[in-house]
């Protein structure tokens, strides 16, 4: 049974792996490049409930949020070249043992916020380079002894947020030699001895305790001597955690401590920080509302702390004497406190301090609170309340690089007050109140690289508005109300390479009316106009806008208020270096052929959400200009009825195509052939026909190796009606297939069977095949006979063979046509010369009144007179008249008829004469044939003899 389920095992990883050989995954995307032979696979918030099928070359895999309940061996057996995997958020809790054996390449593994009660011994088996193991977020009580003995690189690992309450729980993790990061906080730990965990020297780095209820805390022997990094947040038990540590160099190495809102007394909280003091330069004693701070700062500070963060705790007032234990600071953060005032006296001890922190609190100004902080390099004033800045609040602080101040209630901005700030490369004053910014920067800082002026309410950008800070790249004024910019607002910018103006109220005449709106930025590579009031009427313009941005590599227009309209085909006229253009949701409805004609780099291309549902909306002139390099092109949501003007476009580089949501029904072959080098296709929420139409194109889809189609299984078929709803990937699509072979062995089958046939007919059925043959021509011509009214020529028709001529030429003949005056057709006199014979036949017999066969022996072995028979026989069965007499010459035996049956079959059925015997009255027989001839036709005789 064991041997059974491995075959089956292997059939199925084999069907696995040759199904997920193209790149059309279900539910999943490769998010590197497809020549990449180690990809990036994405199968996040999908809904599985089975592992789906992965290339076997996958390098990383992402398959969080989703529904697994387990990991079988198996999953991953075909999967060796991984490195690293997310399974996280799902609703695994069983990992059979083994299920990872195949991983050795693993590096990186997350199990986080699943349902794993425990870590058995082998459910970790197999991943020998393992870094990094995320467990966090589970139910995990138990670790087995042996569960971390293969894991011998394992340098990360985290159990946050789990059901362990025993320390010694713990113990089995150090099996792995080389664990640098243990993060056990938020468990239930309620009480640490060092000796439960070990009694050997660990390599730790990184030790996370926060969040457990702490009641006792013993270390009593030098397990931590490599230590950097202890986090003691949120611990404690009603104030009374016990802090024994028999030596103050066991945690010699930590430099970072992380004390934030801690459950302890104040004596407690001072013999933890006591056992820091001198040894770490880094302390968060964010939370601690309960705590005094000068005491905290007292038992924590010393010429070796460096920063220390004091965020939420509720600081109304900063005293004068605070900070006098760290003078030495060179970073202090006071965020989300509850400061409202300041002034020089809180921070003149501070004499190294570079980085200060004040942000979210609620500070009205700042008086000159900075003047003796004369090292300050970063000043974070962000989200208070600030509304006004005098000339001296900066004054002396020629050091400070970044200076934050967004999110107050600044509306005026003086000149001066700049003027000290030599030194300052970033300036954030976004979202406050400015309404102008003409002589805001006319002294600098001269320094300043990166200019935030976003969600303001600025109308209008005079000239020469930066010229004082020429060293400028980033200039953000997105979000205000612009809708005039003069001509030379931005010279002098030479090295400005991105400029952001989007979401105010700049339109076409913004643009357009002075021909140097945008002179000045030489070196700009980023222009952001989307979320305007850009709409263009004219076809042309006289004076287009972006002529002097030779170096600009990116332009968004998108999302135009009003609609832009339409493109003028000389808008992007001057941007020869223009690489990616965004012009979705602007209401376009056709495009110039000329739009990109001065844009030969041109390789992005996004136009989604607009009108382009004609047919010669896009035409394939637009890209002729463009197709020297790779591309993308996106056309998501644009009412597309068909891909087709790509057939003219000369793509042939186009490497990505997204056109999701539109109305396209096929993909022909020819589409696809011209687009060798597609890397990327996603045509999702299409109005697909489920038809021949698309079979190459399903079959394409299916098995190409080079193409990622992105999520082919969501491809639903609109029509026909009957389909509607199905997956197009489930058509079948060898119904469309013509298969040579199938082809060859159908026509060979028909032939022998036909072969077959006809030697059966021929052999046992012949007569009846040329029965059913003239019986046919007699139907033709007798319908021919009808609709063309024809009358009789003869009175009879005489079929004999030739043997019995010498009857005919000298009994027959003279009786009927001398004595009586009949009119006969006789075959060697009136049938017409080189006419076909049955053609005769046919033309004697419904040319008279009646036919008188001749019946002999001869006869009955005449083709011809068989023919004569059938054909009158027929005329006898459609006109039902009496128009055929019987004549026996001589005596035959009804036996002797069965291998001519139509002949028995008609002396069955019809009277006929017997031939006068030798010395026999011959008057008798005479009389009865004359009566037989003048029998009218309607008229039928009963069967006998005459």
């Amino acid at each position: 049974m064991g041997i059974l389920k491995q075959i089956t095992l292997y059939i199925a990883l084999c069907s696995s792996i040759s199904s997920s050989s193209a790149f059309s995954l279900k539910n999943c995307t490769i998010s590197t490049p497809l020549k990449d032979t180690q990809p990036k696979v994405l199968c996040y918030k999908m809904g599985f409930f089975s592992f789906p099928l992965i290339p076997t070359n996958t390098r990383i895999l992402d398959i969080s949020f989703n529904a697994f309940t387990q990991i079988q061996i198996g999953d991953f057996s075909h999967l060796s070249n991984l490195q690293d995997v997310n399974i996280s958020n799902n609703k695994i809790s069983q990992i059979q043992e083994g299920a990872f054996d195949s991983l050795s390449n693993l590096t990186h593994l997350n199990l986080a916020s699943n349902r794993l009660k425990g870590i058995s011994g082998g459910m970790l088996h197999g991943l020998t380079n393992l870094l990094v193991l995320g467990l966090d977020n589970n139910y995990i009580q138990d670790i087995e002894e042996s569960a971390f003995s293969t894991l011998q690189n394992l340098k990360v690992l985290n159990l946050t947020k789990n059901h362990l309450c025993y320390i010694e729980k713990i113990k089995p993790v150090f099996a792995s030699p080389y664990l640098e990061e243990l993060y056990i906080g938020s468990n239930h730990f309620d009480a640490f001895n060092s000796y439960e965990m070990s009694t050997k020297p660990l390599s730790l780095k990184r030790l996370d305790f926060s969040n457990n209820p702490l009641a006792t805390f013993h270390l009593t022997e030098n397990i931590f001597p490599s230590l950097s990094h202890l986090d003691l947040s949120y611990c404690g038990q009603n104030g009374t955690m016990i802090w024994n540590v028999t030596e103050k160099t066991f945690f010699a190495s930590v430099k970072t401590l992380y004390f934030m809102d801690v459950h302890m007394s104040a004596q407690n909280a001072a013999n933890v920080l006591q056992s820091f003091k001198n040894l770490s330069n880094k302390i968060r004693l964010n939370g601690n509302v309960k705590l005094n701070k000068t005491n905290l700062l007292l038992n924590a500070c010393s010429p070796v702390l460096k920063v220390v963060r004091l965020n939420a705790n509720k600081i109304k007032h900063l005293t004068n004497h605070m900070f006098d234990p760290c003078s030495d600071l060179a970073e202090l953060d006071l965020g989300d406190n509850e400061i409202s005032e300041l002034s020089p006296s809180m921070f003149r001890g501070f004499t190294q301090l570079k980085t200060l922190r004040l942000q979210i609190n609620k500070l009205t100004r700042i008086t000159n609170s900075f003047q003796m902080l004369f090292t300050l390099e970063f000043i974070d004033l962000s989200r208070n309340s600030i509304k006004t800045l005098t000339c001296k609040d900066f004054a002396n602080l020629t050091q400070v690089k970044s200076l934050y101040l967004y999110s107050n209630k600044i509306s005026v901005i003086d000149s001066c007050l700049f003027k000290d700030l030599k030194s300052l490369e970033v300036l954030k004053l976004g979202t406050n109140h400015l309404l102008r910014i003409s002589d805001a920067f006319s002294n600098g800082p001269h320094s300043l690289l990166d200019l935030q002026l976003s969600f303001n309410k600025l109308s209008k950008i005079e000239k020469y508005a930066f010229r004082n800070v020429s060293q400028l790249n980033n200039l953000s004024l997105q979000d205000n109300q612009i809708s005039e910019i003069e001509g030379h607002a931005f010279e002098g910018l030479n090295n400005l390479t991105s400029l952001l103006l989007s979401s105010n109220k700049i339109s076409a005449k913004t643009l357009t009316r002075h021909q140097n709106v945008f002179s000045g930025m030489p070196n700009l590579k980023n222009l952001e106009l989307q979320a305007n009031s850009i709409s263009f009427m004219d076809d042309q313009l006289k004076n287009p806008p972006f002529t002097d941005l030779k170096q600009l590599r990116v332009l968004s227009l998108h999302s135009q208020r009003r609609g832009i309209g339409k493109i003028p085909s000389n808008l992007l006229q001057g941007l020869s270096s223009l690489e990616m253009f965004y012009a979705g949701n602007t209401n376009l409805g056709h495009l110039n052929p000329d739009t990109f004609k001065f844009n030969p780099q041109l390789w992005f291309l996004e136009l989604s959400k607009n009108a382009l549902s004609e047919d010669n909306s896009i035409p394939a002139e637009l890209f002729h200009p463009i197709s020297g390099s790779n591309q993308t092109l996106i056309l998501s949501r644009t009412q597309l009825r068909s891909l087709n003007f790509l057939l003219n476009a000369n793509l042939s580089r186009l490497s990505t195509l997204r056109a999701r949501g539109n109305e396209i029904d096929s993909i022909n072959k020819t589409l696809i052939q011209s687009l060798p080098r597609l890397e990327v296709l996603d045509l999702e929420k299409n109005t697909f026909t489920c038809d021949c139409n698309n079979a190459f194109f399903i079959d394409w889809a299916k098995n190409i190796n080079s193409t990622q189609v992105i999520y082919l299984n969501k491809y639903m078929c609109s029509y026909p009606p009957s389909l509607r709803g199905m997956s197009l990937s489930d058509f079948n699509t060898e119904s469309c297939t013509l298969k040579t072979d199938f082809i060859c062995f159908l026509c060979s089958s028909i032939v022998v069977i036909l072969t077959l046939l006809s030697s059966f007919v021929w052999h046992f059925l012949r007569f009846q095949v040329v029965y059913a043959y003239y019986l046919f021509l007699a139907f033709l011509y007798n319908n021919k006979k009808k609709h063309n009214g024809s009358t009789f020529q003869y009175d009879a028709f005489i079929s004999y063979n030739n043997e019995d001529e010498s009857w005919v030429m000298e009994e027959l003949i003279p009786k009927l046509e001398g004595e009586q005056g009949w009119r006969l057709c006789l075959h060697h006199r009136d049938f017409e010369p080189g006419r076909p014979i049955i053609d005769n036949i046919i033309d004697g017999i419904y040319s008279s009144r009646k036919t008188i066969c001749l019946i002999t022996r001869n006869y009955l072995k005449s083709n011809w007179c068989s023919s004569e028979v059938q054909v009158a026989s027929f005329r006898l069965f459609d006109e039902q008249k009496d128009v055929l007499i019987l004549v026996f010459l001589e005596d035959i035996p009804t036996h002797q008829l069965s291998p001519y049956h139509r002949m028995r079959k008609l002396v069955k059925k019809r009277t006929y004469l017997r031939g006068p015997k030798p010395g026999e009255d011959t008057k008798i027989f005479w009389q009865k044939l004359k009566m037989a001839l003048e029998i009218k036709e309607g008229h039928n005789s009963d069967r006998g003899i005459l």
